[in-house]
């Protein structure tokens, strides 16, 4: 469960073909529900109890009927808090078995993030027309419902696998994990992770991704990142997005990267358009870069391995033979 807004308690799935009814499977982390507001009689997780006097003392399990409002309150807060930590901390453990996945393989893995609208299924299919012929690409779709996103993507002739997430409002990096065993995701390759459309929740969810990308669109607003600032903390670059439409809308650009590097000193910031390729030179100079890096990484390690091994297996043919 998201205890930012209470979303998960239902079934979400992974599937990588098109299809009419997506075959559920129960969340682990969604396996396990939680009432944030006992009622009579129910028994109460270990909290803490304030006293009218201001004291407090810890209690192993009671019933919210022996206390005052404030202390079922104050209960559910413990709860609450608990729970959110559970649920990071081993979505947290997730991502860096991901993470590892991405470094062995030399992935350069991006989550993009952005609200409804942004444009980033039209940036996610242009950026891998103008990228196939530079190394393997791949894409997780995420949204609630349909895989109307993933089909899109694959009629542009690239590999994706759609994620719905149900009730949720974000991905999470069991469910990237899972996508992952159904996509094949060659060695030194770009991968394009499509949040959900949402600017709260996905902020606190890590996939094992190298960078999130947050996407800005023109028709929104240049106050988003100060109304939606975990969101531009958490991102290492800002796409400001429909450039072509600049000449119609009440947009400042500038302004919209000032308020992001007041949440995020040095976020990097592109401004272009998916639609007509205008900045996307940009864009694709930051993706070789971040490539560049993934595969050195990648590389590097391959070749001490290859060391490590033929020195011991020089090692061995020194041994004296008995």
């Amino acid at each position: 469960m998201c205890t930012t807004c209470g979303c998960g308690d239902d079934k979400w799935s992974v599937d990588s073909e098109p299809h009419t009814h997506a075959n559920e499977e129960t969340a682990g982390i969604a396996a396990t529900t939680y009432r944030s507001h006992p009622g009579p009689g129910a028994l109460v997780q270990p909290h803490w109890h304030r006293h009218e006097d201001g004291s407090w003392h810890r209690h192993e399990l009671s019933t919210p009927r022996a206390h005052d409002d404030d202390a079922v309150e104050d209960a559910a807060a413990v709860r609450t808090l608990a729970i959110e930590q559970d649920i990071l901390s081993r979505n947290d453990a997730i991502a860096e078995v991901n993470r590892r996945r991405f470094a062995d393989q030399g992935v350069f893995a991006l989550n993009l993030v952005s609200s409804p609208g942004s444009g980033k299924t039209t940036l996610v299919i242009e950026t891998a027309r103008a990228w196939r012929e530079r190394t393997p690409i791949a894409v997780i779709e995420g949204d609630q419902r349909t895989s109307l996103d993933a089909d899109r993507v694959r009629a542009a002739g690239i590999a994706a696998v759609q994620i719905n997430t149900a009730k949720g409002c974000h991905l999470d990096a069991q469910m990237v994990g899972q996508a992952l065993e159904k996509l094949a995701v060659a060695d030194d390759s770009l991968l394009l992770i499509e949040n959900v459309g949402n600017l709260v929740c996905p902020a606190g969810f890590d996939l094992g991704e190298a960078h999130k990308v947050v996407v800005l669109s023109v028709t929104e607003g240049e106050d988003k990142p100060l109304k939606y600032p975990d969101m531009f903390h958490a991102a290492d670059l800002m796409i400001i997005n429909k450039s072509d439409l600049l000449p119609y809308v009440d947009f400042d650009v500038a302004t919209a990267i000032e308020y992001a590097r007041r949440v995020r000193p040095g976020i990097g910031a592109i401004v272009l358009s998916a639609r007509t390729g205008e900045g996307f030179e940009d864009w694709l100079a930051w993706l070789e870069a971040g490539m560049l890096r993934a595969m050195r990484a990648h590389h590097t390690t391959v070749d001490a391995l290859r060391r490590r091994v033929a020195e011991l297996e020089a090692q061995l043919r020194a041994v004296p033979t008995v």
